[in-house]
């Protein structure tokens, strides 16, 4: 592993996807209903498999440290060469089988845990929340306590909910009129809403080969950016922040056929402009694993739509995340802006840097 400078004259160098696990809050979840956290721990294996199951486990196991330690942490941000990350519960925490009440409690305790966390490094993190995107009804009051009470810079979201009460036949999608609430209060906050699908619709067909990963997350979010477009979320929330992980999956560089289905489908033709002209509207971190796709992602939405994300720590993320920037070849302004003037742009920053701001 190289190890990086921490920069100290130039902007803070700032990972916005990296993951942090909450032993207690899975021990909370797993006593108050046991039922439902049995399925949902079936469905996971249905999904993976026996083989991905196993590997899955051995690797959280070798990066429980990681997950878990703060020291660990921020050693292996100054050997990446990271100042500030922004941190978010693993996506295994969203318990979008909860009921109300429980889901309540969930999103609210994870809230608070990730404000402790950011607390005991104030210098080098900030943090999201939850919501219960299960419960639309129950969103906005899980988002203020996030951002007003907790005061993280947004909350992270996956890219569809199946409701407790009918989950073989209701779906909550991205374009539910039901986020309406949601979305004008994210908007009015300012707040950061970190798109991170976990799980997905496909089940048994990608149990093999890992396919439950690297097929499915980014064909989530390439599904739940489309509900998003499609619906007229972006046109009637024009400063929502929607920070889509994976680089959006699938979508940035594989929407002309949106745009044709725009044009020719009068059902497609709820959005304003045509699906690629979105891509200015929404943030895409930069983890792809590929030079070659980073540089097709900055060309699709621009460099300024692009941020530094690492997926800390799990396999499937990156260990050099700032070394995969600079492979890229981007020209010099375009890097410094996913490497960290994105981030400030956007009022990501760490937590003490953000309580030093003047204010207006």
């Amino acid at each position: 592993m190289s190890t990086h400078p921490r920069s100290e004259e130039s902007q803070p160098t700032v990972d916005v996807h990296a993951h942090i696990l909450l032993p207690a809050l899975q021990q909370l979840v797993a006593e108050a209903d046991p039922e439902g956290f049995g399925a949902q721990q079936a469905l996971e294996v249905r999904r993976n498999g026996p083989e991905s199951m196993a590997a899955s486990g051995r690797m959280i196991k070798e990066r429980w440290p990681q997950l878990t330690d703060l020291d660990r942490r921020l050693a292996d941000m100054d050997a990446q060469g990271v100042d500030v990350q922004l941190v978010s519960p693993s996506p295994s925490h969203f318990y979008y089988f909860a009921g109300e009440e429980l889901s309540l409690q969930v999103a609210k305790q994870a809230n608070q845990a990730v404000r402790d966390f950011v607390d005991r490094a104030p210098a080098r993190l900030n943090g999201l929340g939850l919501v219960p995107l299960q419960h639309p009804a129950l969103m906005v009051e899980a988002l203020e306590h996030a951002v007003l009470e907790c005061g993280l810079l947004g909350v992270e979201i996956g890219s569809f909910a199946a409701t407790p009460d009918d989950p073989e036949r209701s779906t909550v999608e991205l374009s539910d009129p039901r986020l309406e609430p949601f979305w004008s209060r994210a908007e009015e906050l300012g707040a950061l809403v970190f798109l991170h699908p976990f799980g997905c619709s496909l089940d048994e067909r990608l149990d093999r080969f890992y396919l439950a990963n690297t097929v499915s997350q980014p064909a989530e979010n390439a599904v739940a950016l489309s509900h998003l477009i499609f619906s007229g979320v972006l046109d009637r929330h024009p400063e929502l922040k929607v920070l889509a992980a994976h680089v959006g999956g699938y979508l940035p560089t594989k929407l002309g056929r949106s745009d044709h289905a725009w044009k020719v489908r009068p059902e497609a033709h709820a959005c304003s402009q045509p699906p690629s002209s979105y891509l200015k509207k929404l943030y895409f971190d930069s983890l792809v694993h590929s030079p070659a796709e980073l540089r097709a992602l900055v060309a699709v939405a621009g460099p300024e739509q692009v941020l530094l994300g690492s997926d800390y720590p799990f396999d499937m993320g990156s260990d050099l995340p700032v070394d995969e920037v600079q492979a890229a070849g981007l020209p010099s302004d375009g890097e410094a802006q996913v490497l960290g003037g994105n981030a400030r742009t956007l009022g990501i920053m760490a937590a003490t840097a953000l309580a030093a701001r003047p204010t207006a």
